[in-house]
């Protein structure tokens, strides 16, 4: 099942106090982007986020499978503002920077 055009408008709407939350479809899902850096994606109209140690600390493990073969993810409450504030910038920092495009 895909994602919804207004869940991602749902989801960013939430996110619009971060600045840098950008998104890319892929494939009838939503990947997530901030500052430049893979954070999660949109996977049938749940937000999940890529497992990082702070997030294990404070979640414990993920649970959530975005699609067939993939490692586990966050599913993060999107209706709760303040932690998707608090969460997403320090995740962001644990994740490398994203890769030069090559010419």
């Amino acid at each position: 099942m895909a994602s919804s055009k207004d869940y991602l408008e749902f989801v960013l709407g939430q996110l619009s106090s971060l600045e840098g939350v950008t998104y890319r479809p892929m494939m009838g899902e939503y990947i997530l982007y901030y500052d430049g850096k893979v954070i999660g994606g949109i996977y049938d109209d749940r937000l999940l986020l890529k497992p990082t140690k702070s997030l294990k600390a404070q979640l414990g493990e993920p649970q959530e499978i975005p699609y067939e073969g993939a490692k586990p993810m966050f599913m993060i409450d999107v209706d709760d503002r303040e932690l998707l504030r608090s969460l997403i910038p320090v995740m962001a920092e644990e994740l490398p920077a994203p890769k030069p495009k090559k010419k």
